[in-house]
């Protein structure tokens, strides 16, 4: 077998989201953005993306898991997992919603 010259580099997640936000910094307005996920994404992450972002609204009036659930049918583990992120997380969400003027963090279940 051809040996390759040098080896391959180590794949670094970080750098790859690092160039993924510049990118996405760059695009003018929504429907770049839309086309550029499009693109990007398969149907099946747009949707699982898109259903983690339904919920953001929900989690910060404080409405119970069941009930976002019951109005979005989004899965209960799903809710959660974005429930920990808007505690835990980097903070990405809060930021979104600070954009969009919603309203602030409350405690989630």
């Amino acid at each position: 077998m051809k040996q390759r010259p040098e080896p391959l580099p180590k794949y670094d997640a970080a750098v790859a989201i690092g160039a993924l936000a510049h990118v996405l910094s760059k695009l003018k307005g929504a429907a770049e953005v839309q086309a550029f996920l499009e693109d990007l994404c398969t149907p099946a992450e747009l949707e699982a993306m898109g259903d983690r972002w339904r919920v953001v609204p929900h989690l910060l009036k404080g409405e119970p898991y069941r009930d976002i659930h019951d109005s979005t049918k989004v899965s209960v583990t799903t809710i959660g997992r974005v429930a920990r992120c808007i505690e835990r997380g980097a903070g990405g969400y809060q930021a979104a919603a600070r954009r969009l003027q919603l309203p602030a963090v409350s405690n989630t279940n």
